[in-house]
């Protein structure tokens, strides 16, 4: 098991330098000039060449890579020149609010998932199959965000039952109770569509696993069917599904940015468009970076738990 973490952690380093230089790339083809952005009405082409050359904007694209990847590697992520801080300590302090959301989501739609494929796979064919096969239809084809959209106008405007948006109340609150009240809506709306995906893939592998021969022996030697369905075929199944699991838990981790959008969450998805609306490299670079590292990490974790329930894959 070390040797094969071991193995899974090295093939994720060319996929975190593949992301940084993919990132890098993309903002410097942003049109126009931070530096403009951050003097705005004061930019005179002497302040604009002194902040240029502050930031070193002046030097080649190669040597603004490397000395940017050189210093993140040390731990230092540069300032954010609009919010006038280091960009790891923002990053991190938004990142306490994405991961409360994508977490609750990513665990409302695991648990809804499964649970959804596993009882249209045992009762296949019957209403119960049919009516779930809809509501997962329903739910893959409906965008988040115009769901998220919809239950503000329903739930917060015409009946009043939660609020409109943000993490707490700006008023008062700022407690549990209230985070969960303002939590609701954007975690359902953020998990519509990777439950969706998970009942389908959960449904399927049901199906295989329940066609096999050793579960019709266990039903021939009378083994209760709720055993044989929660405890022997689930089991059996979950090698499939925890890939999905992986993919979906980054899914919901990139589908924060647009819900935190919605619903004013104070999340990293909300920093980066704010950051790219200003301009500010630095802390676009530092936050893509960060959530992408999370979710490889992720998704090496998600691998782990697989090779321990099928240990053939760690050959």
């Amino acid at each position: 098991m070390g040797n094969y973490f071991l193995r899974r952690l090295l093939s994720a380093i060319p996929v975190l330098l593949g992301i940084t230089v993919i990132v890098f790339l993309i903002m410097s083809m942003i049109p126009g000039d931070p530096a403009t952005a951050i003097l705005g009405a004061y930019a005179t082409p002497d302040n604009v060449a002194k902040i240029n050359k502050d930031l070193g904007l002046d030097q080649p694209l190669v040597s603004q890579y490397f000395i940017w990847l050189s210093n993140m590697l040390q731990g230092d992520f540069g300032r954010s020149y609009s919010l006038n801080r280091p960009v790891i300590d923002e990053i991190l302090e938004r990142f306490n609010a994405t991961l409360i959301l994508a977490g609750v989501s990513f665990v409302l739609c695991a648990a809804l998932g499964i649970i959804a494929g596993v009882v249209s796979a045992a009762r296949q064919f019957s209403l119960a199959d049919k009516g779930i096969t809809l509501v997962v239809l329903l739910g893959i084809s409906i965008p988040s965000f115009f769901l998220g959209m919809m239950m503000i106008l329903l739930f917060a405007i015409n009946l009043r039952w939660l609020p409109v948006s943000g993490m707490y109340a700006i008023y008062g609150g700022g407690d549990l109770p209230d985070l969960l009240k303002h939590l609701v809506m954007p975690a359902v709306a953020l998990a519509s569509v990777a439950t969706g995906v998970i009942a389908r893939l959960s449904r399927s592998a049901m199906l295989e696993v329940l066609r096999q021969d050793y579960i019709r022996t266990a039903r021939a030697k009378g083994v209760n069917e709720h055993q044989v369905i929660w405890k022997h075929a689930l089991k059996a199944a979950m090698v499939s599904i925890i890939p999905v699991l992986g993919i979906q838990a980054g899914f919901v981790l990139s589908g924060a940015v647009y819900i935190e959008m919605v619903f004013q969450w104070p999340g990293v998805g909300k920093m980066l468009v704010e950051a790219i609306l200003k301009r500010d490299i630095l802390l676009v670079q530092g936050g893509v970076v960060f959530v992408a590292a999370c979710y490889v990490l992720f998704n090496i974790a998600v691998d782990m738990l697989q090779s321990w329930l099928d240990p053939r894959i760690k050959a």
